[in-house]
């Protein structure tokens, strides 16, 4: 947790030609800074390490919610496990406690010294999302004790703390954008290192607003839940795509480019190779039960696919085709045992054949090296908004839902297309046209509007990017609840066999025992948190562990206190 001056100064020289070292002239104390910067050079490696942390982190945790799997056979994370003794999954972890940590709390304190009103808003809408994310992965966190240096231990608050706390500091970040544009400062330099808005006070606040109905939906299951609130904080958020929350990467070097691509080599490697997963490609290639209509087949306009259910124009956009051009994706079963024809294969999330980092390739949809990383979008804020709608209305459409619904959903296919080859572009839009003119996809009465519409699209809106989101949505429905009759039933995760699987929220979601009924999940049943970070909290904090069952074997598989019922 200590000062990360010179980390931070060396990102900001992005933005000017002064060097680490000089900056670093300014420190008369040879055992530490006795002056902190200006708060704007905080900023950039500051918000960058969020994405990355992120990034870092869903290489597992894409394999938890299925965005992808291991070409090996049972990788730990693909059955639900972890890795121990390691800091695999810990990222997050790291980026709140050390980079970001006192970091952040020295710019908000300098930019209150200096009356830079916005960045000391955005300075407390960062931390607010950190603790949110943090919590919504981990479960109990470190957080009234975290930056007291006093302490050489640190006792863990339980989440409904944390989530007070982020609202807490939301609307924080909210007053003090407000007074910023009261009392505005000549020269805050905030638009030269924000890598999300450049300045833009306006789009921070949709950003807060964004995060108020994220903490206030998750609470879904509890009876103090207010459709009523969240729908009015989406509503006072974003407008559209160009509100999202995007963290940009310029791609130049290894050290400026987005964690996903190729240059970075980060994966497909020699002991992480991942594929996109069958799950994803049945969301768009028309073989999920819940996202198919019977007149759409034989429809497609790319004559590969004739006879076939027509594309989602996500679908080759979004993922990577097998050498013999036909999409496809693996469960939990390993690539080779799953395909034995190499030619059937899915290529690698760059669209190459190799098992190995391949710096070369040029990379596609988020998974390209200059590509910025999504924190929040537009599409699913109106996700967000469709499901509270639905649920206000006792789990029966109505106009509203629909509507957001429908705003998900087109407003999603707008943002695929911007990363769609100019040559594909009249393909994309001769499938988009049949696929929004089908009621079945879309339906035009909102009564046709189910919960597997909302939840199943908000999945595709969320693939390679909102991995937490997509956790908290699979642990609100505790994977396996079932959307039948106006009615959510089987919401308690029993086995991985209890409902049917074309019943389920998430349609045809399988967990590791249903794919291969010989595999088990680690340590009995499904994730529902990541163990915090080993080389801090298992090494240096273990009674504070104990104290909430951290040193359980099974400790991951405990049930967050968000989605339990009250």
């Amino acid at each position: 947790m200590r000062k990360l001056i010179c980390a931070s100064l060396i990102a900001a020289s992005l933005f000017g030609s002064t060097s680490c070292e000089n900056w670093l002239d300014v420190n008369t104390n040879p055992n530490g800074p006795d002056q902190v910067v200006d708060p704007h050079l905080y900023l950039a490696p500051i918000m960058s390490e969020v994405a990355l942390g992120i990034q870092f982190d869903a290489r597992y945790l894409g394999m938890y919610v299925n965005n992808w799997h291991s070409t090996t056979a049972g990788y730990a994370w693909d059955i639900h496990g972890y890795n121990t003794a390691s800091d695999n999954g810990g990222q997050i972890w790291r980026s709140t406690y050390y980079t970001s940590g006192v970091n952040l709390r020295d710019m908000i304190a300098k930019a209150e010294e200096q009356k830079k009103w916005d960045i000391v808003g955005v300075g407390y809408a960062i931390q607010a999302f950190n603790w949110q994310i943090t919590t919504d992965y981990h479960g109990e966190i470190i957080m009234t004790q975290a930056f007291d240096p006093s302490r050489a231990a640190f006792d863990y608050d339980k989440q409904d703390v944390v989530y007070a706390e982020v609202k807490r500091l939301s609307e924080l970040s909210l007053q003090y954008f407000a007074k910023a544009k009261a009392e505005p400062h000549a020269n805050s330099r905030l638009a030269e290192t924000d890598l999300m808005y450049a300045g833009d006070v306006a789009k921070w606040e949709k950003f807060v607003y964004g995060l108020l109905a994220i903490n206030a939906h998750h609470l879904s299951n509890k009876s103090t839940y207010d459709p009523a609130k969240v729908i009015e904080y989406v509503d006072k958020s974003f407008a559209g795509n160009a509100d999202n929350a995007m963290v940009r990467f310029t791609g130049a070097v290894s050290t400026d480019a987005n964690f996903f691509g190729p240059m970075r080599g980060n994966l497909t490697n020699s002991t992480l190779s991942l594929r996109q997963s069958d799950f994803i490609v049945s969301l768009l290639d028309g073989t999920n039960a819940k996202l198919t209509d019977p007149t759409l087949v034989g429809q497609d306009p790319v004559t590969a696919f004739a006879g076939q259910h027509l594309k989602d124009p996500r679908l080759p956009v979004m993922l990577a085709p097998a050498p013999d051009g036909q999409y496809r994706g693996l469960g939990y079963n390993g690539l080779t045992a799953t395909y034995t024809d190499a030619n059937q294969r899915p290529l690698n999330l760059w669209g190459t054949t190799s098992d190995v980092t391949n710096t070369s390739a040029t990379g596609k949809y988020l998974f390209q090296n200059a590509t910025s990383f999504p924190l929040m979008t537009y599409s699913q804020l109106q996700f967000i908004k469709a499901e509270a709608e639905f649920i206000r209305n006792n789990y029966v459409g109505n106009t509203a839902a629909l509507t957001a619904y429908k705003n998900g959903v087109e407003k999603h296919m707008d943002f695929v297309k911007t990363f769609t080859p100019a040559a594909e572009a009249t393909t994309f839009d001769a499938r988009r046209a049949k696929y929004l003119a089908s009621t079945v996809m879309m339906p035009t009465d909102p009564a046709q509007l189910t919960l597997q519409h909302i939840m199943l699209q908000k999945y595709i809106a969320q693939w390679g990017w909102g991995f937490i989101e997509q956790w908290s949505d699979l642990r609100r429905y505790h994977y396996t609840a079932t959307f039948e009759n106006g009615k959510v039933a089987n919401n308690t995760y029993e086995t991985g066999t209890s409902t049917d699987p074309v019943k389920r929220v998430f349609t045809q979601y399988l967990l590791p025992t249903e794919a291969n009924p010989t595999r088990a999940f680690a340590n009995g049943g499904p994730a529902y948190r990541v163990r915090p970070r080993y080389n801090s909290e298992y090494v240096w904090n273990v009674e504070a562990l104990r104290q909430i069952g951290g040193l359980d074997p099974a400790y991951q598989t405990y049930e967050m206190w968000f989605t339990k019922p009250e």
